[in-house]
């Protein structure tokens, strides 16, 4: 199986009182069809190679490889184009826009990339349905529980039917209960043309992962399944 994305000698330093380096020489390579997760204590790097592989930052040094193709990040316009067909990103904090429905944050998504507000409110409507959200599409997300909100989260990162899934503490402001049901929705979006790669600090959840990636101080400390 090939690998469908690939970093190679990954730094990533920030300038802030004093210099951090967030990650340090990383080298990794993801598959296609398969499901990581990345573990490790607050500080240690999860969040900042997510954002790289989400083409939102980059790298201070070192190449990322996605399909074959290495990542220009001079090329910005090419990239945001890439991350909106290609690339679904799920926050801890959700992200949606409060003054926005349901509906239309999920929506949203797709009409940036089709510009028919008719086809993309069908897709959106049987996006939410498909994770039980269809008493729910005309509510705003102060009308929604924490658990709903993210939900909705994750149908507007999975309506363009993304190659690439990324999701940072998905589950990090749930209740046991909710966390549950949200990481079953997000291990059903499995399927052998998607990759998905999750942050977390739950250990229980990162166990259901093909392999679980843990990081320390912005290194890899050890690699567990089929990388």
């Amino acid at each position: 199986m090939n690998n469908f994305v690939s970093l190679k000698k990954i730094s990533k330093i920030y300038f802030k009182k004093s210099k951090i380096k967030a990650l340090n020489n990383i080298n990794l390579n993801f598959k296609i069809g398969r499901v990581y997760s990345l573990i490790g204590p607050s500080g240690s790097g999860k969040s900042t190679l997510l954002n790289l592989l989400s083409l939102i930052d980059k790298p201070s040094s070192g190449s990322i490889k996605i399909k074959n193709k290495i990542i220009n990040y001079d090329n910005q316009n090419e990239n945001d184009l890439y991350r909106s067909s290609s690339i679904g990103i799920i926050y801890q904090n959700y992200n949606l826009l409060n003054d926005f429905t349901a509906l239309e944050n999920v929506s949203l998504a797709e009409l940036a990339l089709n510009n028919n507000s008719k086809t993309s409110e069908i897709n959106a409507k049987k996006t939410l349905h498909n994770l039980g959200l269809s008493n729910r599409v005309y509510h705003y997300p102060t009308e929604l529980s924490g658990g709903e909100n993210q939900r909705v989260a994750i149908a507007r990162a999975i309506i363009n039917k993304p190659k690439i899934i990324l999701a940072d503490e998905p589950t990090g402001n749930l209740d046991l209960k909710n966390a549950k049901t949200v990481f079953k929705n997000l291990l059903n979006l499995k399927n052998k043309k998607r990759l998905i790669i999750f942050a977390t600090h739950n250990r229980e959840f990162a166990e259901m992962s093909d392999c679980k990636i843990e990081m320390i101080d912005g290194n890899i400390k050890s690699i567990n399944g089929k990388l």
